[in-house]
């Protein structure tokens, strides 16, 4: 099946929701690698991750996209890959989760008070979206942004996740640059934005980003939010 026949099948999106169809025909190079992996994977996933979460939630964790055996397998952000031990584990000793994390979407997990989502929810090849397929899919990280009433803190998860963030809430990128620990705010939203480098296993090996570093921006969250962890 070509991504053509993808997009010929694929129903249109609505202008309310915050995640994209199963067989989502915005970006046709996603769509066919999508395809191939059903061939290749049927048991898997392969679909557009959907963010995962409570609808009243305060902080909106924003990643890069789905890893091909992480969220495109299990379809849930972060589960399953290496990122995903060190985000959930982070989670839990900051009080955003209950239950234990055991890698697979049916272990009982559930986020409080904090959701995630990805800034492109189809896997890409090589795990590298292009420009293109970034601001297409930007409308599902508008709506979900939208869409979070109680939202107060976002946590960009890496340059492209910052960048398309602060698109989708208009804000110029020269004002308000990436950094690891950054805290920037968005006036008309009263939103805080705060980066960190993504949880990879590649930034972890490195020692580009360590425990310490990742749990310190979540301290800066918990102080942002005024709330003690759990």
């Amino acid at each position: 099946m070509t991504s053509k026949t993808l997009i010929k099948k694929a129903k249109p999106v609505s202008a309310s929701e915050t995640n994209p169809l199963p067989n989502c025909p915005l970006c046709p190079r996603l769509a066919e690698f999508r395809q191939e992996n059903i061939e290749k994977y049927p048991d898997w996933f392969n679909a557009p991750a959907p963010s995962f979460g409570p609808s009243n939630a305060k902080l909106l964790i924003v990643g890069l996209a789905p890893g091909l055996q992480g969220a495109n397998r299990t379809g849930r952000p972060f589960t399953g890959d290496y990122a995903g031990d060190l985000l959930y584990g982070t989670l839990k000793k900051f009080g955003f989760s209950n239950g234990k994390y055991q890698a697979r979407p049916d272990d009982g997990l559930k986020l409080q008070d904090a959701m995630i989502t990805n800034a492109v929810r189809c896997v890409p090849p090589q795990n590298k979206p292009t420009g293109a397929e970034i601001k297409q899919c930007r409308p599902f990280l508008i709506r979900q942004i939208d869409a979070l009433k109680s939202l107060r803190a976002i946590l960009c998860l890496g340059r492209i996740a910052h960048q398309s963030t602060l698109a989708a809430l208009e804000i110029r990128q020269k004002d308000a640059p990436f950094g690891h620990g950054a805290r920037h705010f968005c006036d008309h939203r009263e939103i805080a934005i705060f980066d960190s480098y993504h949880c990879s296993r590649y930034n972890t090996n490195t020692g580009r980003l360590t425990d310490e570093m990742f749990e310190a921006v979540f301290g800066m969250i918990r102080q942002e939010l005024g709330e003690t962890q759990s």
